[in-house]
């Protein structure tokens, strides 16, 4: 697992690397541009973009490009972040044991710096920087925007709060968790196969690990929020619980939860390793997922 960790802040660093270059030649005069590095450069272990690399690792895709798509999704995930914070949705003042975006700075600047990390992904994914036809980075845009969507991480947050204190099925909470979280990931596992040029079936299959690995990611969260501890998380725990929130730990319990999880890790393993030995890197990502302080 050090080996692992230790690729792990190589491949944030990089990540990083590749954004602030980015930065560096956006306009500088823009007011924005210091709550989007707030709201981007807070920390965080860059896993998403990992979880490219990762699977890039399986077909031999270049580092650079795995690591410029790696910088888009960051900025998705940021722009995400960023907005779920705010009152009207989440309503967290603390980020990885920093102020929220929109309390460094106010709730607009807020809206408004996450909405310009989103559009900065779109701008990374057609810049001449990322050296693939722009066919490719037709199709990456198109589906990375599907995930982000109405059909995907919007929706996802739609259903979340229209949840809250309600009975709702531990199908319904699945395909919630799915839309929220799980569509960002399956992108990071397609993405590859994209830029592979592989027919749709095998897209769909990389698409279906990337799903149930974020799956497992919100999962675990929920976990952490239920038994985490708040100056380890970086903001306060056990909200989920308080709020109402449908999520697995709170229908089925936190024990039931981790058993629905540790199943689930297995059926993604078994669908990881039918990529060979080359898959192993992500099978560590996979098993990380559960090894963070549950």
């Amino acid at each position: 697992m050090k080996n692992f960790i230790k690729q792990l802040n190589k491949n944030a660093k990089n990540t990083e690397k590749f954004l602030k270059y980015f930065f560096s030649k956006q306009n500088s005069n823009s007011s924005l541009i210091k709550p989007m590095k707030y709201g981007l450069f807070s920390g965080g272990k860059r896993f998403r973009s990992s979880i490219i690399i990762n699977t890039g690792k399986i077909f031999d895709v270049d580092y650079k490009k795995s690591i410029i798509v790696g910088a888009a999704v960051e900025c998705i995930h940021s722009y995400s972040l960023i907005h779920d914070d705010l009152p009207t949705m989440d309503d967290d003042d603390f980020r990885r044991g920093k102020l929220s975006t929109h309390k460094k700075f106010n709730e607009s600047t807020a809206m408004l710096a996450g909405n310009s990390l989103l559009t900065l992904a779109y701008e990374i994914l057609s810049s001449k920087k990322l050296k693939i036809d722009d066919k490719i980075k037709n199709d990456l845009i198109q589906s990375i925007s599907k995930c982000v969507g109405h059909s995907g991480l919007a929706g996802g947050q739609y259903f979340d709060l229209s949840f809250e204190n309600k009975k709702i099925s531990e199908k319904k909470i699945i395909n919630m968790q799915i839309k929220k979280t799980g569509e960002l990931f399956g992108f990071c596992c397609e993405s590859i196969a994209i830029i592979k040029k592989h027919n749709y079936k095998k897209r769909n299959l990389l698409k279906q690990i990337g799903l149930n690995i974020g799956l497992l990611f919100q999962i675990a969260d929920d976990l952490i929020d239920y038994k985490g501890d708040s100056k380890i998380v970086g903001k306060l725990t056990k909200k989920d619980f308080i709020k109402g929130k449908a999520n697995l730990v709170n229908l089925l319990g936190y024990y039931d939860a981790l058993n629905f999880a540790k199943n689930l890790k297995n059926k993604i393993d078994e669908d990881i390793k039918k990529y060979g030995r080359k898959s192993n890197d992500l099978l560590k990502s996979v098993d990380f997922i559960l090894k963070r302080k549950l």
